[in-house]
C-alpha cells in the first residue's frame, strides 16, 4: 500500500525535459534508399575532401583566405566588399530548403546533412570492426577484457583518423592546404589552424560517434520548425495504417489467420534500422529525418512474406487517406506554395548569376586627405590631395590610366598610370589642381575616370568633392 502522500509527491516531482539516452543499435539494411544514401555520402565527401586539392590558375580552386581577405571560388575572386553575395547565397539556400522540404519533407536531413553523412560513415566503421547489431549488443554487455578493449580501441582509432582528416580538410579551405601540409610536416602549424583542426575533429568525433540522434532531436533547429513547412500534400515517410493493422505474426499458408490481420507482421525491423530509434508506425514524428531506412527494411520483409511492397513508403497524408495513385500524388505536388518558392528561387538565382556575370573586376575607393583640405600652389592653382585605393579583383594584372574632369582647367599633377597585380590592392596619392576661378568657393563635384588600358571595357567613373577656399 502506498503512503498517504505518495500521489502528491509523484505529481510534484519535477519532470526532466531531456530524456535519458538509450543506446541505439541500428541494423544494417539494403535497398534502393540505402543505395541513394551511400551515393550521397560518396558525392558529398568526394567534393568536401577533393575540392581543396583542385588547382586553379596556380592556386587552390576553392579557398576562403581570411588572412588575405579574399575568397576564391574557381575563376571568381570575392572581397569583403562583396558581402552582398554572401547574403544572396544564404537567401538562396533558405528558399531551396523551403522548396525541397515542401515537396519531399526532410530530404536534406536524410541524405545530405553533414550529421547524417558522418554518422553513416562512423556506423559503417563500427559495423565493420564490432560486427552487426546483435554482435555489438553482446560486446557492450560483456565485461571488459583484452578482446573487448582491442576491438573498442580499433573502432575509436578509426573514428579519430576520420575526424582528424575531416578537421584538417576543413581548415584547408581557409588556409592553403598544401601550405598547411608543409607546416604540419615541419611542426610549425599556427595556433588558429591547430585550434580549428582539433575543434572540428572533436565535433565530428563527438557528434557522429556518440551524440548521433541527440543532435537531430535536441540541437538541430530544423527538426523543430519543419512542421510549419509540411502540408497534407508533402511527400513524407508514411506507414499505411489501414493496410497494416491489426498487426501480428502470420504465415503465408495460414489464409484464415491472414484474413483477420493486416500486412504488418510486427517484426520491428523498421524500428531496428531507424537511426533515431522511432517507430514510424506511430505516425509522423519530429525525430524522423526521412532517411527511408524503414522503407527498405519493410520492403525486404514484404518480399519474403509474398506481400506487395509499400506498407511503409514515400507518400502524402492526403494520398494515404484517400488512396491516391502515383499520378494523383504527382499532380498535387504542384501547388501554389511550390510555384511561389520556385519562382522566388529562380528569380533570385538568375539575378545573382547575372550580377556576377556583368560585374567589373575593378573597385576604387577615393579618400580625401584630411590633413590638407585645399591649398594654393604655383600659378595660383588650387590643389586637393586624394588617396585612391584600387582593387584589381581579376586574377590578371592590369595597367590603369586615370583622368579627372568636372571643372574647367582641372588636371592631375604627377602620375596618371599605375600597374596593379592580379587579385591585389594598391593605393596611390593623386594631386588634383584647378584654377581658383573654375568654380564658386566651397565644395565642387568632380569625377575620376579609371580604365584598364588593355581592356577598355574595364572602367569606372567615381565622383568626389573638390574644395575651393
Amino acid at each position: 500500500m502506498n503512503p498517504p502522500n505518495a500521489t502528491a509527491a509523484a505529481v510534484d516531482a519535477p519532470e526532466s525535459l531531456y530524456a535519458k539516452r538509450k543506446t541505439i543499435y541500428t541494423r544494417s539494411v539494403t535497398g534502393l534508399f540505402a543505395n541513394w544514401r551511400w551515393a550521397m555520402v560518396w558525392i558529398t565527401q568526394a567534393l568536401f575532401y577533393g575540392l581543396c586539392w583542385l588547382p586553379w590558375n596556380g592556386r587552390q580552386a576553392l579557398l576562403f583566405d581570411l588572412v588575405e581577405r579574399k575568397f576564391y571560388i574557381f575563376g571568381l575572386v570575392f572581397w569583403p566588399q562583396d558581402v552582398f553575395y554572401l547574403a544572396v547565397l544564404l537567401i538562396v539556400s533558405a528558399y531551396a530548403l523551403f522548396l525541397f522540404t515542401a515537396i519531399g519533407g526532410r530530404l536534406f536531413c536524410g541524405y545530405a546533412c553533414p550529421q547524417t553523412v558522418y554518422t553513416e560513415i562512423f556506423m559503417w566503421l563500427e559495423e565493420k570492426i564490432e560486427g552487426e547489431r546483435n554482435a555489438r549488443i553482446k560486446l557492450d554487455r560483456a565485461p571488459l577484457d583484452a578482446r573487448k578493449f582491442a576491438i573498442k580501441a580499433a573502432k575509436h582509432a578509426a573514428w579519430i583518423v576520420v575526424a582528424l582528416w575531416t578537421g584538417f580538410t576543413f581548415a584547408g579551405y581557409f588556409t592553403p592546404i598544401q601550405k598547411q601540409v608543409h607546416e604540419i610536416a615541419e611542426f610549425r602549424l599556427g595556433p588558429w589552424q591547430t585550434f580549428w583542426i582539433f575543434f572540428y575533429a572533436f565535433a565530428t568525433y563527438g557528434m557522429a560517434g556518440f551524440m548521433r540522434e541527440q543532435v537531430c532531436k535536441y540541437m538541430c533547429p530544423y527538426a523543430r520548425f519543419q512542421g510549419v513547412m509540411f502540408d497534407p500534400d508533402t511527400l513524407i515517410v508514411t506507414y499505411d495504417d489501414a493496410r497494416g493493422e491489426p498487426r501480428g505474426v502470420r504465415s503465408k499458408k495460414a489464409d484464415a489467420d491472414a484474413a483477420s490481420k493486416g500486412d504488418c507482421i510486427d517484426c520491428s525491423l523498421c524500428v531496428q534500422v531507424c537511426p533515431t530509434g522511432i517507430d514510424i508506425r506511430n505516425g509522423l514524428q519530429y525525430e524522423c529525418i526521412g532517411c527511408s531506412a524503414c522503407i527498405d527494411a519493410c520492403d525486404n520483409v514484404m518480399d519474403k512474406t509474398g506481400l506487395p511492397r509499400g506498407l511503409i513508403r514515400y507518400s502524402t497524408e492526403n494520398a494515404v487517406q484517400q488512396k491516391w495513385g502515383r499520378a494523383q500524388i504527382l499532380r498535387h505536388l504542384v501547388r501554389p506554395r511550390i510555384l511561389l518558392y520556385g519562382a522566388i528561387l529562380v528569380a533570385i538565382t538568375s539575378a545573382a548569376a547575372y550580377s556576377i556575370a556583368i560585374r567589373l573586376p575593378l573597385k576604387v575607393d577615393i579618400i580625401r586627405d584630411r590633413g590638407i583640405m585645399a591649398r594654393e600652389v604655383e600659378d595660383g592653382l588650387i590643389e586637393n590631395v586624394f588617396t585612391l585605393r584600387i582593387m584589381n579583383t581579376d586574377e590578371q594584372p592590369h595597367h590603369y590610366h586615370f583622368g579627372v574632369d568636372g571643372l574647367d582647367g582641372i588636371a592631375l599633377a604627377g602620375t596618371q598610370d599605375v600597374d596593379v597585380a592580379g587579385a591585389s590592392t594598391q593605393s596611390l596619392v593623386l594631386h588634383v589642381r584647378a584654377p581658383a576661378a573654375a568654380g564658386k568657393s566651397g565644395s565642387q563635384r568632380i569625377f575620376f575616370d579609371i580604365a584598364a588600358t588593355e581592356n577598355p571595357a574595364i572602367k569606372l567613373r567615381e565622383k568626389a568633392a573638390f574644395l575651393i577656399p
